[in-house]
């Protein structure tokens, strides 16, 4: 389903794997709560919507990319990032389980009745 298992459990970045576009697009966001909220309703909407996971990663990827490229000519830190494509997918499973519903719990398994007895 998701490449990062670390994200299960982690609520702190510094402690995933991220790379460092990633680690700087969030770092921007703890300091502009108004970007953080923005992107954490775009991550609850995009969880939403009836997709597999990973689909809903990617899409939420791609959304990243592209808010770095508008951001790093605006932003100092940044700034250069956008010159080459990297992937920023290890942030959006991330965000997905940071931001996105809790995992429904697992159903108990229901016991199968066995053959009928012919004794």
């Amino acid at each position: 389903m998701f490449n990062c298992n670390a994200a299960l459990t982690c609520k702190n970045p510094r402690l995933m794997s991220l790379n460092r576009y990633e680690t700087a697009l969030f770092s921007y966001w703890e300091k502009n709560p108004d970007e953080r909220r923005h992107w954490q309703g775009k991550v609850t909407d995009a969880t939403r919507a009836a997709s597999q996971p990973g689909e809903t990663a990617r899409a939420l990827e791609r959304d990243l990319w592209a808010h770095l490229v508008e951001r790093s000519a605006h932003v100092p830190t940044l700034r250069g990032m956008a010159a080459n494509r990297i992937s920023l997918l290890n942030l959006a499973e991330h965000l997905i389980r940071l931001w996105g519903p809790a995992p429904k719990p697992k159903q108990a398994a229901v016991p199968r009745a066995g053959p009928p007895d012919m004794g």
